[in-house]
């Protein structure tokens, strides 16, 4: 398992605990309003709320919060108005970062963002930096219980692209972005039980981190994630399992 897919499990394992439920909550919500606001209130026909909803589900957030985001994408309820905006930039040792923000001040996140970077050892850059050495998949977490060999099938039936064995947290499925939905849809009525779907950014090649850079990058990644404005962040940094576990604990 890579360095950073292994930070985002650690990650999620502490949502889970509750750890960071607090700020999950508010990104979901920023997300779910986002997509209400982009693409309409009903789920039917706007497949990135479709997506913001069941990561709310699987958050385990009440029913009642998951409308009333919703409501104020949609100008139902009054609320706050985001704008998505994508950073590019350096960690230590070379690493390229994409931050994904939804925020109501661009210039505050920006100037949070550049101070983040700076602190952490790295450097904000332009615009296309290092965008240009991710790719865009779809990603759909199906639960522990099926066999490689079952999952598999039903992934390639469905229409995915790749299967990824994640041992006892079960698997990993990626599509083509547009595709994200329909092989949910088909996993699911395939008997399969899922967790998390969401868009993620894959790099096309990773960097190695040992010692203090290892240490610096993840303070970094922490970092940024606790930003109020930050929903995601990507890196394509690669970490040994035993010295990521040392580090996070």
């Amino acid at each position: 398992m890579s360095g950073h897919n292994r930070w985002s499990k650690i990650k999620r394992q502490k949502a889970a605990m509750g750890a960071t439920k607090g700020k999950l909550y508010s990104k979901v919500i920023k997300e779910l309003t986002v997509a209400a606001r982009l693409g309409g209130g009903d789920p039917t026909g706007n497949a990135r709320l479709r997506v913001a909803i069941a990561a709310a589900r699987e958050a385990n957030m009440p029913k009642d919060s998951i409308e009333r985001a919703i409501k104020k994408g949609t100008g139902e309820l009054e609320g706050e108005s985001y704008e998505e905006v994508m950073y590019e930039g350096y960690g230590p040792g070379g690493v390229a970062v994409l931050v994904e923000c939804l925020t109501d001040n661009r210039n505050r996140t920006a100037g949070d963002v550049r101070i983040l970077f700076n602190k952490g050892g790295g450097n904000l850059g332009a615009e296309g930096a290092v965008g240009w050495m991710f790719q865009k998949k779809g990603v759909i977490a199906v639960k522990p219980g099926p066999s490689e060999d079952q999952v598999m099938e039903k992934a390639i039936e469905a229409g995915a692209e790749d299967v990824i064995n994640q041992g006892t947290d079960g698997f990993e499925v990626r599509t083509a972005p547009v595709d994200l939905h329909t092989v949910a849809n088909s996993l699911e009525s395939a008997g399969l039980k899922l967790g998390e779907q969401r868009w993620s950014f894959f790099p096309q090649n990773t960097v190695k981190l040992e010692g203090e850079n290892a240490k610096k990058m993840l303070k970094l990644m922490d970092a940024l994630e606790d930003n109020d404005d930050v929903q995601n962040v990507h890196a394509n940094f690669e970490i040994d399992e035993a010295l990521m576990d040392a580090l996070q604990g």
